[in-house]
């Protein structure tokens, strides 16, 4: 079992920044991928970034530049810096943990191939 906790969320205007940082628990295999996802209503969730246990990453197009995902081991803690934001970035934030599988060098970015999932965090950007 896995338990993800996200925090870091909050209202910010265009332009500035924020950090999530999600405290993850629990089994570490079964979270040898994890990511970073955000969803608005009526919309499907969206996969923003993701990080292997050894370090590669991937990003979606609309946050390339401005979004950075890291993780720090010796704290169990993955974290999303994300800069020069925008009212589009306006969503439920969730970090999400799965296995990698062997045959996989980076990190499934579909949200179907995630099994743990922390609670959210609201990020709302205005203009």
């Amino acid at each position: 079992q896995v338990q993800l906790v996200e925090s870091g969320g909050g209202s910010v205007q265009a332009g500035g920044s924020l950090r999530l940082s999600c405290a993850a628990s629990g089994d570490t295999y079964a979270r040898s991928c994890m990511g970073w996802f955000r969803q608005v209503p009526g919309k499907e969730r969206e996969g923003v970034a993701t990080v292997t246990s050894g370090g590669r990453t991937t990003y979606a197009d609309s946050v390339k530049g401005r979004f950075a995902i890291s993780q720090d081991k010796a704290r169990n803690t993955l974290y999303l810096q994300m800069n020069s934001l925008k009212p589009e970035d306006t969503a439920t934030s969730s970090c999400a943990a799965a296995r990698r599988e062997p045959w996989r060098f980076i990190c499934p970015t579909s949200a179907d191939n995630y099994n743990y999932w922390g609670q959210g965090t609201q990020v709302t950007v205005s203009s």
